[in-house]
């Protein structure tokens, strides 16, 4: 049995509450597989983007990775105006139980790893996040998940006990972070068992 004693829900954005991923705005751009997987893997990569996460400006990073492959600049340059292309929208589910522990009013609050230009332009694509109490972005505070300072941060600031709250995620670095400081964790895979995992804690 999972233990019931959280009253307070902390979700991760990214692949949780919506589908993320640069492939979804270089698909449409680079029509041969192999080389889509070679633009992902060596130029337009996770580590560049989590670099803006981490709070790098895109004006550096940018004309940096040009610098780095002048062969590709139009697409490396398509990456910031066209990045909402790399949310194709809600991940199925997820979006119904927020509204239903809001319905319960169980305190429901968000810390994302994201750049602050591309929280910019996500932000008002997504009332969803109206629910959120208080959301931390780590552009904003310079500091990643799963280091255990924006764990430590984010509690404060929303005012909650690690030991009373259920922290989603999708990264298992994430998740193994927030449990070493107390939280009580759900590793998100899909939103049938986040379900089953809510009403079992007595949160839905």
């Amino acid at each position: 049995m999972a233990d019931k004693t959280a009253d307070t829900v902390i979700w991760d954005i990214g692949r949780v509450l919506y589908q993320w991923d640069p492939r979804f705005l270089y698909e449409k751009r680079i029509a041969d597989p192999a080389r889509l997987d070679w633009f992902l893997n060596n130029v337009v990569t996770l580590d560049w983007h989590f670099q803006h996460d981490a709070g790098r400006p895109l004006a550096e990073m940018v004309p940096e990775l040009v610098a780095q492959f002048p062969d590709e600049r139009d697409l490396i340059e398509a990456y910031a105006p066209h990045w909402l292309e790399t949310i194709p929208g809600p991940i199925a589910g997820t979006h119904d139980l927020v509204r239903r522990l809001a319905a319960r009013n169980v305190p429901q609050f968000s810390i994302t790893n994201f750049g602050t230009e591309f929280w910019a332009m996500f932000r008002p694509t997504a009332p969803i996040l109206d629910y959120m109490g208080d959301i931390v972005v780590s552009g904003a505070e310079k500091m990643l998940k799963p280091d255990a300072a924006i764990f430590r941060l984010a509690a404060n600031r929303f005012g909650v006990e690690p030991g009373q709250s259920l922290f989603i995620d999708d990264n298992e670095a994430n998740i193994a972070s927030a449990r070493d400081l107390g939280f009580h964790v759900h590793h998100f895979t899909d939103a049938g068992l986040l379900e089953a995992d809510l009403v079992e804690r007595g949160l839905l």
